[in-house]
């Protein structure tokens, strides 16, 4: 499949009013679920000051697009492994009564023949309504979870999201926003990518793809190459190949006002990997700045272990290990379009999106400046 291009058509919003409280002082709860081609995960949280606080979570490997490459449709295992996932997700949101929600699903589901047939599936027997996103509009959110991370200095902003199915890449001119306003422009981008709802912020989306390869499609394309060190390069060739008519693709920016950020599993993984972490920690991970040299290092190490050790490497863990490497892939296929000495490192996504863009649509995030991390989801 070709990356897709923006159509020029904003999407439409599907989000409910505000609920009233059953209580006056309690504050309303949140949640945000994101339906990928590996995974699945949920956040359930309030808003606070500036961010929110997390009171429940869910994340597990549901593998919802294993075999897609193949047969074009989810098979029956996938979608049984799915539903069982999202009926403990219905039982969190019931439990913390939650009315404001938003529960999307992505690549896996826009590809596949059998998506609405699924889609049903999962509104009988979980009672969850989940909502097909377009690829400019999980690209938005991407952009807007990584909003607390851009330095005031940033000029020219990147930000990057490796999922299981797909890639997005977002490329924003600040320039023209001033340094204390990027962040809290960048969290009020338009659903049209026509620049920014706060205060007509002069923000400038230069141009955005999603290219239809991710960690888990990108790996299936080249799973018959034998080969571990000959497999990593033509994933990271292929995947190069396909930003082609991506606008900034040759563009050299200047370093100074330069900002690459990076949310996946994969980044987060290997930041974890140059820390030296054997059991992860977001404290550690979420915002560190890691150079070209200091990724390139781990990806290197990755490669010397080959894939037996890879498995038994305890900084990459069991649910990442078949993964990493075309993650590594991607993630190094972009370094070499866009030299840069630094790349922000976001553990955060789509959930996190998800709620910045509910709550700011309520007007309960009390935003003077930019905005500031939310509390740790220590679960």
């Amino acid at each position: 499949m070709s990356p897709r291009r923006p159509s020029g058509a904003a999407q439409t919003a599907i989000a409910s009013g505000p609920a009233p409280h059953d209580h006056p002082h309690q504050p309303e709860l949140y949640a945000a679920l994101d339906l990928g081609t590996n995974s699945c995960r949920m956040l359930i949280a309030h808003p606070k000051g500036s961010g929110f606080k997390v009171v429940d979570s869910f994340s597990k490997t549901v593998q919802l697009g294993a075999g897609l490459e193949r047969s074009g449709k989810l098979s029956a295992e996938s979608m049984t492994r799915t539903v069982h996932a999202l009926r403990i997700c219905k039982q969190k949101i019931k439990r913390n009564k939650v009315r404001r929600m938003r529960l999307v699903a992505t690549e896996a589901c826009r590809r596949a023949r059998n998506a609405q047939d699924f889609i049903r599936q999962v509104q009988r027997e979980t009672g969850l309504t989940l909502e097909i996103i377009e690829p400019q509009e999980e690209a938005r959110l991407a952009v807007i979870s990584c909003a607390p991370l851009v330095a005031p200095g940033t000029e020219q902003l990147l930000v990057v999201d490796i999922g299981g199915g797909s890639t997005e890449l977002v490329w924003i001119d600040l320039s023209q926003v001033a340094p204390e306003a990027r962040a809290r422009a960048i969290l009020s981008i338009r659903r049209d990518f026509a620049g920014s709802d706060y205060q007509d912020a002069a923000l400038r989306v230069v141009d955005w793809i999603s290219v239809p390869l991710g960690v888990a499609t990108l790996r299936d394309q080249f799973v018959d190459v034998e080969d571990d060190a000959a497999r990593f390069a033509l994933m990271s060739w292929h995947f190069e190949e396909q930003l082609e008519a991506f606008a900034p693709y040759r563009a050299q920016p200047s370093r100074a006002g330069f900002q690459i950020v990076g949310t996946s599993g994969t980044i987060t993984t290997v930041a974890a990997s140059h820390l030296g972490l054997k059991r992860y920690d977001r404290s550690k991970v979420d915002g560190l700045q890691m150079s070209s040299d200091e990724i390139d290092k781990v990806i290197r190490t990755y490669l010397d272990l080959g894939p037996r050790g890879r498995r038994r490497d305890p900084r990459i863990g069991e649910d990442r290990h078949a993964l990493i490497m075309s993650g590594s892939a991607i993630l190094q296929a972009l370094l070499r379009c866009w030299p840069t000495d630094r790349l922000s490192v976001a553990d955060r996504g789509l959930r996190e999106g998800l709620l910045y863009s509910q709550m700011n649509a309520d007007n309960a995030l009390t935003l003077s400046g930019s905005p500031r991390q939310h509390q740790k989801d220590r679960r």
